[in-house]
């Protein structure tokens, strides 16, 4: 708020401030944190965005917007009032982004619907495998660990606080409020983690742009390419070994390590195999180095 009126030509203490803010019962209990003795972040925008739905406080919806967010800059890229949690609705949106702002490096999102298929076994969904054809790598964050999107977090704790404040929106009137809210969070409240900058003085467009259709992708010398079928397998060492049926159809990349098989669709690891067995083992290594024809 200091920064907020300095601009204005306003020059106060932040002590003042604080105890007009106090007076007018401006503050809360949930405000008061601790600041953070160490920032993850990474270093560019675009290398990563964060994405997660807002819980339903507030909103009196069952599910609250869809948020967008670069990890650097915290620029939010979209605030959506989809009105569920549908892969058809989220792909929409996202495809908007990509088509104005570029797309990103790699995307972190929590097990939940709908980029994660809680009945697969390897959780990959139609939706997810959308985001890998853009070449984009997936991350997925720890069982009941929230603090791994803290970014996004922390955006809808700001969320909410401005609905408790506003009142929730009439239904005609959310997305316009949403609006608002994004255009006030990146262009008006500077971030004391961003210098006292605003998200918007700190993100650029993504130089990757967003593709109509499915490009080649090129697997580095040394994998063994294979076809995943229909039921989601594929053979190898005369042993069926089955992913999910999200990639039937499409091929995947086979990296032998040590005792291990590496299976990757194209940037993003799917799993390791054990030539020997039948069932697969998620893992997380760095990303394969591939390049697209």
């Amino acid at each position: 708020m200091q920064h907020l009126l300095r601009r204005e030509g306003i020059e106060l203490p932040a002590s003042t401030i604080h105890r007009i803010f106090l007076r007018h019962q401006l503050v809360r209990e949930g405000d008061r944190q601790a600041i953070a003795l160490r920032r993850f972040e990474r270093a560019q925008p675009n290398q990563l965005w964060q994405m997660d739905f807002k819980g339903p406080k507030g909103w009196d919806q069952p599910v609250g917007p869809l948020s967008v967010l670069d990890d650097h800059s915290r620029y939010a890229l979209a605030l959506e009032n989809t009105g569920s949690t549908q892969a058809r609705g989220v792909q929409a949106v996202l495809e908007r982004v990509f088509r104005e702002s570029g797309v990103p490096e790699e995307m972190l999102m929590d097990h939940g619907t709908p980029w994660f298929n809680t009945q697969g076994r390897m959780g990959w969904s139609q939706f997810t495998v959308w985001l890998m054809d853009q070449d984009v790598s997936l991350r997925f964050s720890g069982y009941q660990h929230p603090q791994t999107q803290g970014k996004v977090e922390r955006f809808h704790r700001s969320l909410t606080a401005a609905l408790l404040r506003r009142g929730t929106p009439e239904d005609s009137e959310r997305q316009n409020w949403l609006n608002d809210f994004r255009q006030e969070y990146n262009c008006v409240r500077p971030h004391e983690a961003l210098q006292m900058k605003t998200p918007d003085q700190v993100w650029h467009q993504s130089p990757r742009r967003f593709r109509e259709s499915q490009s080649t992708w090129q697997y580095p010398a040394g994998s063994e390419v294979k076809e995943v079928d229909r039921n989601g397998q594929f053979r190898l060492h005369r042993q069926r070994h089955y992913i999910t049926k999200a990639l039937a159809g499409r091929e995947v990349g086979l990296l032998e390590v040590e005792e291990r098989v590496l299976v990757y669709y194209r940037r993003t690891l799917i799993c390791e195999l054990d030539p020997l067995q039948p069932s697969p083992i998620m893992a997380d290594p760095p990303a394969l180095p591939a390049g697209r024809v």
